[in-house]
């Protein structure tokens, strides 16, 4: 269930991350709005799971989620450069964030 908790958690770090862009400087009130919603779910879930998981894979695997699906959702919906070496790296962060959740032991 801890981890469940951080999965959901970096896909809510997708969604701050790219609220603070649309945002454009926290100027226009509803991507700021969902930003703040998007920020304290992802923090309150990370902090749930916390109470049961090592920090540094849990950590680890929120902020891998939360890149990665930042940007695949920036070349995706945003217009943001496809290029081969980002989408290998995206790959690379993704088999990380499996092969750390994969090591990371509950309390």
């Amino acid at each position: 269930m801890a981890w469940l908790l951080v999965v959901v958690a970096g896909i809510l770090e997708t969604g701050f991350a790219v609220c603070l862009k649309l945002s454009h400087g926290f100027t226009r009130l509803w991507p700021t709005v969902a930003f703040a919603a998007f920020a304290l779910g992802s923090f309150g879930l990370l902090t749930l799971a916390l109470r049961k998981l090592d920090v540094g894979p849990a950590y680890a695997v929120w902020t891998g989620i939360g890149a990665a699906g930042t940007a695949i959702y920036g070349m995706v919906f945003l217009g943001d450069l496809v290029s081969t070496l980002k989408i290998v790296s995206i790959s690379l962060v993704i088999i990380g964030v499996i092969g750390l959740q994969l090591s990371g032991s509950a309390h």
